[in-house]
This record gives C-alpha cells, structure tokens and sequence, in this order.
C-alpha cells in the first residue's frame, strides 16, 4: 500500500456515495495548488492523467 492510499481511502469512506461534476473537480484542485503552490506540478500531472484517460480507447 503506498502513503498516499491512505488518503483516497479517507476520500472513498467521506465522499463515496456523492457524485461530483469535473467542474467541482477542477475546482478543488484549483483551491489546494492555491493553497499548497509547492503541488503544482503533481496536480498539474494528476489532471493531464485523468483528462487523457479516454486516449486507450
């Protein structure tokens, strides 16, 4: 299991049952490179990793 698991983990068990629209979700992340810039290039990764997830199809 690596670190990060912890955390999706934590994610699945608050926010499981929601739904949420990609605009929330560009929003969020928008707010926490706000609020941690150090990030900025992880996140920057995650959002061209799930914007390009459709390309194996």
């Amino acid at each position: 299991m690596y670190f990060t698991d912890r955390g999706i983990e934590e994610l699945v068990e608050r926010r499981g049952d929601e739904a949420v629209s990609v605009e929330w979700l560009a929003a969020r992340l928008r707010a926490f490179v706000d609020s941690h810039p150090a990030y900025e290039d992880a996140v920057e990764r995650l959002a061209t990793f799930l914007a390009r997830d459709d390309e194996d199809d």
